[in-house]
């Protein structure tokens, strides 16, 4: 059986509370009746004082004093006794006096002259009563004393009517923070129930969840964390489903880039099985099954270099190296590919530029660069740029080429992506990993590129790598 925490909350509140208000009440009573008793005291040492220093008259004055001082102080319901130094009774204003027993240390203090304030209950007052006793002591000796009692019924009622008040004041306090304790407490149920929604939604799979938050309190601190668990969650999800489609689409390219090279070996090995290619194009063939296997021999080894970069498995030896150097030698290596298409590749760069990069993985980065503007132009120029200062080193290849639109500009880093799918034949780049290798390749030299076209205009690359 559950025990809703509502519930839970309002009785742990109210327990509290009225705990609280009984100890509150105990104590507030007690002090009260503490109060009221050192006040009746007060009162009858001050009435003592001034019988004592009236018995310092003349002795035949006394009992006139004494009849004078029990018919004022009854009507205070105040006696007064007198006792000698043996201790025996030599006056009682209510005729018949009470057995008063000391304890010998409260004898003790008597005579060595201090007022004794007690509390004593008696047969003869039914109730309670207050009773202080006074030496009387003349050249430090004790000759008697004098006794007033008086009966707290009267402090008593009045203790029982600042209860009876204090009562109603506790009970109305309570029913007010039952009432407060109750409305939190739903508050707080609340505040729950919809982080208890927002998890069932969660693991249901609906990600787009958002829990109200407030950094008053704990429980929105924990709303604020589960605000930011979902984000992630969602986050999460988002970037699997991005891996799968990317799976897919990998997939898909792959079997498709190797569909065609497989396709033409195996037609021309039926061919020949066959004899269904005469002899003097069997050797022009076999070029064609040397070209297609050499592409899927590229297509693997672009593959593999591509996730080795990715998953950090290659090192750079960064040197400083001539920029015109590195430009001269891909002039020299690509020539041949650009004439043809009918294209110059043209070096220009600054006198004395350097740039501090791996001298592998920045031809690398050149040349694929160069091979996908060369794949894109015709009859036009390739120009490679590039100039170092300050702290940087510069690098632009710019083509004539047929140009990109923006939504092409953010596709061209990705795996297998082709501008043009009419050039998939083409044998400079075909497979669309080149670009996806360069972004890598320039990130691990911790630089930049970016990219500028226009659709009939050309393209330009631009390449920032630190000194």
């Amino acid at each position: 059986m559950k025990f809703r925490y509502l519930y839970q909350l309002l009785l742990s509140h109210t327990s509290v509370l009225i705990i609280a208000f009984m100890i509150l009440g105990l104590l507030f009573s007690h002090y009260v009746e503490n109060l009221v008793y050192e006040n009746k005291v007060t009162e009858l040492r001050t009435y003592g004082e001034k019988i004592l220093s009236d018995l310092e008259r003349p002795s035949s004055r006394r009992p006139l004093y004494l009849d004078e001082y029990s018919n004022l102080l009854h009507a205070r319901n105040i006696d007064v006794i007198t006792f000698n130094r043996e201790g025996e009774v030599s006056f009682s204003s209510g005729g018949v006096y009470p057995r008063i027993e000391l304890s010998k240390a409260e004898w003790q203090q008597i005579e060595r002259g201090e007022t004794v304030p007690l509390k004593k209950d008696f047969g003869r007052f039914d109730q309670a009563v207050s009773l202080v006793i006074m030496p009387r002591v003349v050249n430090e000796q004790l000759t008697g004393g004098l006794i007033l009692i008086s009966p707290i019924s009267g402090s008593r009622e009045m203790l029982s009517e600042i209860n009876h008040y204090l009562l109603y004041i506790v009970l109305l306090a309570l029913a007010i923070s039952v009432l407060v304790s109750l409305f939190l407490s739903k508050l707080h149920v609340k505040r729950i129930q919809r982080m208890r929604d927002a998890t069932s939604k969660v693991s249901s799979g609906d990600y787009d969840v958002h829990v109200p938050s407030s950094n008053f309190d704990e429980i929105g601190d924990l709303a604020e964390d589960f605000n930011r668990m979902v984000a992630k969650l969602r986050a999460s999800k988002e970037e699997i489903d991005a891996l799968e489609n990317r799976r897919r689409q990998f997939m898909a390219d792959v079997s498709h880039e190797l569909r065609t090279p497989l396709t033409t070996i195996r037609g021309v090995m039926e061919g020949i099985r066959n004899d269904m290619i005469p002899e003097e194009q069997k050797e022009k063939s076999f070029g064609l099954v040397s070209q297609e296997t050499k592409r899927l021999i590229r297509l693997v080894n672009e593959n593999l270099d591509y996730e080795k970069i990715r998953s950090n498995q290659v090192v750079l030896s960064k040197v400083t190296l001539p920029l015109l150097d590195i430009f001269e030698v891909i002039k020299d290596q690509l020539d041949l590919q650009a004439e043809e298409k009918g294209n110059t590749i043209t070096v220009l760069a600054d006198e004395g530029a350097v740039v501090h990069a791996d001298y592998d993985r920045l031809v690398q980065i050149l040349i694929n660069i160069t091979k996908n503007s060369i794949q894109f132009t015709t009859g036009g120029t390739i120009t490679l740029s590039g100039s170092s200062s300050g702290n940087e080193t510069v690098i632009e290849i710019q083509d004539t080429g047929i140009g990109m639109d923006p939504g092409e500009i953010k596709s061209i880093w990705r795996r297998f992506y082709k501008a043009d799918l009419s050039r998939t034949n083409n044998p400079y780049g075909e497979f669309g990993i080149g670009l996806s290798i360069v972004k890598q390749l320039v990130l691990m030299h911790e630089g930049s590129i970016d990219v500028f076209s226009e659709k009939g205009e050309g393209t330009r690359f631009v390449i920032r790598l630190p000194l």
